[in-house]
């Protein structure tokens, strides 16, 4: 256990696996076949943030296409069947991750709360040897509201809270690489760290320490980080 630090709670995508284009291109192929275009800026600029039933959801409704929810859940699986394929074809963590993931599970609890379907996450850290780590994790479906909402942060805090019942949300770090999983994990008063692997931190509002990617944080940072309440930088 470190000192101040109680708890990590990562994004799964854009943060440890760099699957977010591998994603954009099943969207876009699933999107197609039903003739739909979603294009690169659109996917980060306005659906990244969202779990795959809230992509399709609000694509199709700004295309003027009126889906079912039995249409939507035809797509999310369409959609899953093709990310596999893709995720299949070679690496896909950030450099680094895999290195801090197994830091900080030897220090604090960790745990994932991630926007995208449990068999992608389950499958990438069986894949990479990383699945140990993680004795939680909230992917999409497993709260009535994904992210933006607190609901997926709130949900892995409580998860880690009945191993710990002295935990506390402001001594738990949530590590993002969106402003819409900011505004989820701030939602569930947790401390922010915002990753530039998507985006510039200029669009990382809510992150009280930015930095370039996992290969750069280190437990001593994130300790630093709660145990102050003045916004940090790096």
């Amino acid at each position: 256990m470190s000192g101040a630090l109680q708890a990590i709670v990562f994004d799964f995508d854009g943060v440890i696996a760099d699957s977010e284009p591998l994603h954009l291109r099943a969207f876009q192929h699933t999107l197609a076949s039903h003739g739909v275009t979603l294009t690169a800026e659109d996917y980060y600029h306005r659906y990244l943030g969202y779990d795959d039933v809230g992509v399709f959801a609000h694509v199709s409704r700004d295309h003027g296409v009126e889906l079912t929810t039995d249409q939507i859940a035809a797509l999310v699986a369409q959609k899953g069947e093709h990310i596999q394929q893709l995720l299949h074809a070679g690496e896909v963590l950030f450099p680094g991750a895999a290195e801090f993931v197994r830091q900080a599970a030897s220090a604090v609890p960790i745990a994932i709360a991630s926007g995208a379907q449990r068999h992608e996450i389950e499958g990438i850290l069986d894949a990479t040897n990383l699945r140990e780590h993680f004795s939680i994790i909230v992917a999409a479906g497993d709260t009535v509201r994904g992210k933006p909402s607190p609901d997926p942060y709130a949900r892995a805090f409580q998860l880690l809270q009945g191993s710990n019942d002295t935990l506390t949300a402001s001594r738990c770090v949530a590590i993002e690489d969106s402003r819409w999983g900011l505004e989820s994990a701030l939602g569930a008063g947790l401390r922010c760290v915002g990753v530039t692997n998507s985006y510039p931190a200029s669009e990382l509002p809510g992150a009280e320490l930015v930095v370039d990617g996992l290969h750069v944080l280190t437990i001593e940072m994130l300790d630093h980080l709660v145990g102050e309440t003045s916004p940090a930088r790096a």
